[in-house]
């Protein structure tokens, strides 16, 4: 088998800090605009392919609904390429009227961001945001997202079948189809154990601004 000098893999190494460095700069800033409504640890990927995550009208991919059901992002961060792509997740729960930021280094000028994450307490609501550019440096791109149900997981209200610290339920419901396709959220409407007074919404719910600063 061939060796490597460590000169070479010095040279490697110093051409993949120096390609990080020149790299593009962007900040994710992502608010809360509920007044009671709490957001599973957010996905935010960054990438240079389109990603599609969904379409409205169509049933959910079993990544989505892992998403929507149970705030599981596993798998969709793992459909990004690590090598070119970058994951973070925000830390714990966002909760009503908190904001939180991530800052991603050494991307492409051509990035795009795809965002995901479940509402709580639901059983199946998610806001998604799907390949957004921004064109221009220093020019933030604010965008307003609204809560989609994944149709997944019939919207009972009841506490059993939903997770989180409101409710402690079950994440996912295997046995339950729910309604069988993507559709705006109707908030919640006191069926069974949740308040629509205290955990209704209207949209948006979520505020995205995306800036480069380098």
């Amino acid at each position: 088998m061939k060796k490597i000098s460590i000169v070479t893999l010095l040279f490697i190494a110093t051409c993949s800090l120096n390609a990080f460095a020149s790299g593009a700069k962007y900040k994710v800033s992502i608010t809360n605009l509920t007044k009671s409504i709490s957001f599973t640890p957010i996905m935010v990927a960054a990438h240079r392919s389109n990603v599609r995550l969904f379409e409205l009208g169509d049933a959910a991919s079993d990544e989505l609904g892992r998403v929507a059901e149970g705030g599981d992002t596993s798998a969709i961060a793992a459909m990004f390429d690590g090598y070119h792509d970058q994951v973070q997740s925000v830390d714990g729960l966002l909760k009503a009227g908190e904001t939180t930021e991530l800052t991603f280094e050494g991307l492409s000028r051509k990035t795009k961001f795809t965002i995901a994450s479940m509402l709580l307490p639901t059983n199946d609501a998610f806001i998604a945001a799907q390949s957004v550019s921004v064109k221009r440096k220093h020019r933030p791109k604010t965008i307003y997202l609204r809560a989609y149900d994944a149709g997944t997981e019939t919207n009972d209200e009841a506490c059993a079948s939903i997770p989180g610290p409101t409710c402690g339920g079950q994440p996912f419901s295997p046995n339950d189809e729910g309604e069988g396709f993507i559709h705006v959220h109707s908030g919640i409407h006191g069926i069974f154990d949740l308040s629509p007074s205290q955990y209704s919404w209207n949209n948006p719910v979520l505020k995205v601004t995306i800036t480069r600063i380098k």
